[in-house]
């Protein structure tokens, strides 16, 4: 009688397991339909990169507050003509190094002269935009100026890191 009844023990133990581990089961996928659930609906687009400087800078200005923006968007119009022939030159240098890469004879010396001409209608370009960008902040606000200091926002600067 012992060995009729040994059979029903360990089934009665194996359905037990069985039925804690179809309740794991049960209770991971719920957990995964409840996250996708409360997910976003879309993912947020990522941002792309855009050469052109009055772009990027209508993005500064946008994190800005309002009359700072104000101040750093009057100083880009009156600089931009300077400003878009910085960057034209620059951009065209850039061309220039391309072109140049792909002549055949290859010729070394043209080459170094267009890198030499790019490097320093880069470093006009910089300057025009430093001198910009120097400009506007001594017209700003203290919270304006600190805005500008920690861009892009939400970055970890090293005050903030300590």
């Amino acid at each position: 009688m012992t060995v009729s009844l040994a059979p029903a023990a360990m089934t009665r133990g194996s359905s037990r397991w069985l039925l804690l581990g179809s309740l794991a089961l049960n209770l991971f996928f719920i957990g995964i339909a409840l996250a996708m659930a409360v997910r976003p609906a879309s993912a947020p687009t990522p941002t792309t990169w855009d050469p052109d400087v009055f772009v990027r800078m209508e993005r500064i200005a946008q994190t800005l507050p309002a009359a700072d923006a104000a101040v750093l968007r009057a100083q880009i119009d009156s600089s931009r003509s300077a400003l878009a022939n910085a960057q034209s030159t620059w951009q065209g240098d850039r061309d220039s190094i391309r072109d140049t890469l792909r002549k055949e004879p290859f010729d070394a010396a043209t080459l170094r002269s267009v890198m030499a001409r790019t490097r320093a209608d880069r470093q006009s370009y910089d300057q025009a935009l430093q001198n910009l960008f120097a400009e506007a902040a001594s017209k700003m606000s203290h919270e304006g100026r600190l805005a500008l200091a920690n861009w892009p926002p939400n970055r970890k600067n090293a005050n903030q890191a300590r």
